[in-house]
């Protein structure tokens, strides 16, 4: 018999996460074709997102909408749950500033609640999740509650 082969990049399991513990992701700059393709696929037309006039906006750049910033957060979030992660139960989420193409965010996290499922083969873990631009801007703060696999 031989010992067991780890998998590079497997995300944390609930044993692995204890109220206070905090990490971060690594960044990512949003392009235009970005924002282009996220209006494409949600069909998020309004004229903020999808029309390239700046003479009447208050916002200086191209905002992008903050369902992209989220789902953007949530791609740089998966390989810290990555095999290990089995739901998404509920969050609440709350825009605290613009975010426009070429910014670059990352997300910085905090575990603040852990505790196992009632049957106890898996642990709900609830983290408290801050977006941050490149001038180190929140521009979205949520805190899901996720399930995940135990050891």
């Amino acid at each position: 018999m031989s010992e067991p082969v780890f998998i590079v990049g497997r995300g944390y399991c609930y044993e692995d996460l204890k109220v206070g513990f905090r990490f971060r992701t690594h960044r990512r700059t949003i392009s235009q074709s970005d924002l282009a393709g996220f209006v494409n696929l949600t069909w998020l037309t309004e004229e903020l997102f999808v029309v390239e006039d700046d003479s009447n906006r208050v916002i200086k750049g191209r905002p992008v909408p903050g369902a992209l910033v989220y789902a953007f957060a949530e791609g740089l979030l998966l390989p810290s749950m990555q095999d290990t992660g089995l739901a998404f139960l509920n969050a609440t989420l709350d825009v605290k500033g613009p975010t426009v193409v070429g910014d670059t965010i990352h997300v910085e996290c905090e575990v603040t609640e852990a505790r196992l499922t009632s049957k106890g083969d898996r642990g709900l873990v609830r983290f408290a999740n801050k977006v941050l631009n490149q001038r180190g801007e929140a521009v979205l703060e949520y805190n899901p509650l996720r399930m995940l696999k135990r050891k």
